[in-house]
């Protein structure tokens, strides 16, 4: 396998991503319904406000580092496959291909399906469809996005900027609503006994769980109009607006809520714009979830589908999907698989919703230990292609990789500590990604 996209230059992607639009990808990616669910859990696991505070600003920093990592990766090795890419340059084809293949198989599609059944859920509510009403907003949502990204670059990317700014908007209501609050001076209005403190790696599993997916901004470096500088502001500023969104809107929470009634809520956003502005702030806040999924959504599929293409290129077995559609700038036969495995999932979830997404759930120590690669691949790749034009190197090397390596190794630790037996899903994804591997091989072997 060759270490750069081979084919003739017309295959390759064309360069007309700006910075702003990969920004998008990039907090599309990571501000999904976790900021409006995993609060509860950190606050339920953490001593005081300041500690629960902390813990969001740690997982921002420490996503900042990695930023800073794939910043110098994707700088000096453009490509769509993004960390594919580096990790196969870094570790070998197969280390490659199982990451691709653990994103394709489950955790990006699974992800997929699942916010689409939580905008489904979301939707039901405001239009009673009967019971099948769900999954079948899902696997709308699902088609249309497809549809929308197979119509071009220009309109998938376009979707996406469009749907940041309202989400955008929402986090800000929200973090508004504690300001408002704040200066009523009003009491907060769940306080009760404070949580149990003492379980900070549980809280901290679901922090970075929220700030998770900024990663696949690199996907899209080989598209940027300025490929060397173009992703590293793409990367550092959109987790600066997302650290800085997460960090305003817990202040909120906590502030209006107090520590033990964001803990409490299962829904912490629409109690608090209940408390700080009536009836019309519950309703408001289901819509800006809904639009906050279908941004996540669709930021995956972008992702997703230049990852599963990169993987096909580097891999004759899987040609089909290894094939660039110039004219309108898309990986289409890769939109469609990702697409197809995701409503598949959709129709697996309707039967099994509670098994499906503890399924997803369990493969977080494949992400972490994926991730904890991506770092060391910084080093590795520093040593074996020192004279790479590298436009930006991370600052503080080697200590801020080997910082960023060691967070996550702990993550991966405290992962398999949650999932325990759950684990044993993990390996069975790569294992399977083995012996898909092992046939493809056989296949390129036996062709003349």
């Amino acid at each position: 396998m060759s270490e750069s996209a081979p084919g003739s230059p017309q295959e390759h992607p064309r360069r007309q991503v700006g910075v702003w639009e990969a920004i998008s990808v990039c907090v599309g990616m990571v501000i999904g319904a976790g900021i409006f669910r995993s609060p509860s859990i950190v606050a339920a696991n953490v001593g005081s406000d300041t500690e629960m505070l902390l813990a969001w600003a740690f997982g921002g920093a420490m996503s900042l580092v990695g930023a800073l990592c794939f910043a110098e990766m994707a700088a000096a090795f453009p490509d769509p496959g993004g960390d594919y890419h580096f990790l196969t340059r870094a570790f070998g084809r197969r280390a490659g291909f199982l990451f691709a293949w653990s994103r394709f198989a489950v955790i990006h599609t699974g992800s997929m399906a699942m916010l689409a059944f939580v905008l489904g859920d979301y939707l039901a509510e405001l239009v009673r469809l009967g019971p099948l009403g769900s999954p079948a907003m899902a696997a709308l949502a699902i088609v249309v996005l497809a549809g929308l990204n197979l119509s071009g670059l220009r309109a998938g990317i376009g979707t996406q900027v469009g749907l940041m700014a309202l989400v955008f908007a929402g986090l800000i209501a929200v973090g508004f609503a504690g300001v408002a609050l704040a200066f009523q001076g009003a009491a907060p209005a769940m306080a009760a006994a404070g949580p149990s403190a003492g379980h900070l790696g549980t809280a901290l599993v679901f922090v970075f769980l929220a700030y998770g997916g900024w990663s696949d901004a690199a996907t899209l470096s080989a598209e940027m109009r300025d490929p060397r500088r173009g992703i590293t502001r793409a990367l550092l500023a959109g987790m600066a607006i997302v650290t800085a969104l997460y960090l305003f809107a817990n202040w909120a929470y906590v502030r209006g809520l107090g520590l033990a009634g964001v803990a409490a809520s299962q829904a912490p956003a629409a109690d608090l714009l209940r408390v700080a502005f009536g009836p019309a702030g519950e309703t408001a806040i289901v819509v800006v979830v809904a639009i906050t999924t279908i941004t996540s959504m669709n930021a995956i599929l972008i992702a997703g589908a230049r990852t599963t293409y990169a993987a096909a290129r580097d891999n004759g077995g899987l040609g089909a999907l290894g094939e660039w559609q110039v004219a309108r700038g898309t990986p289409g036969r890769a939109i469609v698989a990702i697409a197809a495995v995701a409503l598949l999932l959709v129709g697996l979830g309707t039967w099994t919703r509670s098994g499906f997404s503890t399924m997803v759930d369990f493969l977080a120590p494949v992400y972490w230990l994926f991730l904890t690669l991506s770092g060391a691949a910084v080093i590795v790749l520093r040593r074996r292609h020192p004279g790479a034009p590298r436009p930006f190197r991370v600052p503080g090397y080697p200590w801020l990789p080997l910082a960023f390596m060691a967070t996550s190794a702990c993550m991966v630790y405290a992962a398999v500590a949650y999932v325990r037996i759950g684990t044993i899903l993990g390996v069975a994804v790569l294992l399977s990604g083995l012996a898909v591997l092992a046939i493809l091989e056989r296949r390129t072997m036996k062709k003349p």
